[in-house]
């Protein structure tokens, strides 16, 4: 299974795709009864429907008032056209969507489109205009842009990159987010521009500004061993339910350093699925935290191979 597949779900509502133009359109649900999925394709024969155009059919067609949560599909050409117009849409739209409580852009899969070639802008209007908004999550961090803001409502926050520039991580870690719960960071590789360093995480492990913090995930990371060893000292951990450090390269360094540090016995689970930990110290690990009731994932041993002396070990998620 891939990490990256189609949303199902947004905010506890099914995902529901709008129409195209020239499908049944008759007998839509409710406005807020599900997760509205808006996507064009670009590759399609004949004149095609552009975003901007599917959008104005979709707020004609739904109340916008009660709609709740909308999913940002294909938007064009995603390698080549940013997600700017598919947010200024949304921004433009606040007066309309004045109960749109989630926002997910960029949901695509490989077969549409690598996760590093999806074209991404500056997600911080979204923010703005909606100030109860509860969820944003966005797929893609080449260009990529956040403003560190204050915002009192949202509760999930995740990014989802192959790479994800250092930039946008500091952002996030200067942003004062009292009412998050749940924060997930997919940190990519280097050579998709994923350049954080385990210094720009510091301000989100002090936990200062995230007071509701409940669930970390890390993921998908080359320097995860850093983030453990980094995690292992962190105040914010005391305050988590739930620790994910999946999708990346892990190693024994790494997953020793866990078990050194504060005491991770009061998780109700820890993911580390897709990770370069030897037998003996996967089962140090189980033994130390299935007693005490975590969950513990340790599946999937990560691809890796060794040339001229060097091993070669790989994130879930690249390209």
């Amino acid at each position: 299974m891939s990490a990256v597949e189609h949303l199902k779900e947004l905010h506890g509502l099914p995902v529901f795709d709008f129409p195209a133009q020239g499908e049944d359109a008759s007998g839509l649900p409710e406005a807020g009864a599900v997760a509205w999925r808006l996507a064009v394709d670009p590759w399609g024969e004949g004149p095609q429907e552009t975003y901007e155009q599917l959008w104005q059919r979709f707020l004609g067609a739904v109340g916008p008032a009660g709609v709740r949560a909308v999913v940002v599909g294909a938007w064009g050409e995603v390698y080549e056209d940013s997600s700017g117009a598919a947010i200024r849409l949304l921004v433009d739209a606040r007066e309309q969507l004045t109960g749109l409580a989630a926002v997910f852009v960029g949901d695509l899969v490989m077969e549409e489109s690598e996760i590093s070639w999806i074209t991404q802008s500056d997600v911080t209007p979204l923010l703005a205009a909606y100030p109860r908004l509860r969820e944003l999550g966005v797929r893609g961090g080449t260009g990529l842009a956040l403003t560190a803001v204050r915002h009192e409502h949202l509760r999930t926050l995740a990014i989802e990159a192959g790479g994800l520039p250092a930039h946008v991580v500091q952002a996030v870690a200067a942003c004062d987010l009292p009412a998050l719960e749940f924060l997930e960071l997919w940190l990519g590789v280097d050579g998709y521009g994923g350049d954080a360093t385990v210094a720009d995480l510091a301000p989100i492990l002090t936990g200062e500004r995230l007071p509701a913090l409940r669930h970390l995930g890390l993921r998908n990371s080359e320097i995860q061993d850093g983030i453990a060893a980094a995690l292992a000292a962190a105040p914010i951990v005391a305050r988590l339910k739930s620790l994910d450090l999946s999708l990346g390269v892990l190693t024994d360094e790494g997953a020793a350093a866990l078990l050194a540090g504060q005491p991770l016995t009061h998780l109700s689970w820890l993911d580390l699925h897709h990770n370069f930990v030897g037998d003996d110290v996967a089962q140090r690990v189980r033994d130390a935290l299935e007693p005490a009731g975590v969950e513990v994932d340790l599946d999937e041993r990560g691809d890796e191979y060794e040339d001229d002396g060097d091993v070669h070990r790989y994130t879930a998620v690249g390209e």
